[in-house]
């Protein structure tokens, strides 16, 4: 896995997490600050789940392929699907709903580090 992209996407969803707390707390829905920042941080989903493919078919790590790809492939989904929630709801919990969103995607690239480091 290319590290620096990894942490990147960490620091990136979490301060989008933060983001839309705060437009939760102070019951607005998201703008489009926080979605050209969930574009930015699919764009880097999309650039690890490359690398993280082409890594895995030539590597000899003992990593398991079907857990591996579910991972980045089940990245690209949550931020999408997130965002579908936060602008169907109009009130402060679709905010909620995307810190959520945003707070798995830290816990799904630590667990990519994980089954990448092994």
């Amino acid at each position: 896995m290319f590290v620096p992209l990894t942490w990147s996407l960490v620091a990136l969803s979490l301060a989008a997490m933060v983001y839309a707390v705060v437009l939760a707390a102070r019951n607005k829905r998201i703008d489009w600050t926080v979605l050209g920042a969930l574009g930015v941080i699919e764009l880097g989903l999309i650039a690890q789940l490359v690398v993280g493919v082409v890594q895995l078919a030539g590597t000899d790590r003992d990593v398991s392929g079907p857990f591996f790809v579910g991972y980045l492939v089940g990245s690209l989904l949550i931020l999408p699907i997130g965002a579908f929630w936060a602008l169907a709801e109009s009130s402060r919990w679709g905010a909620g709903a995307l810190a959520i969103a945003c707070l798995v995607i830290p816990i799904l690239e630590l667990r990519l580090h994980d089954l990448w480091a092994v």
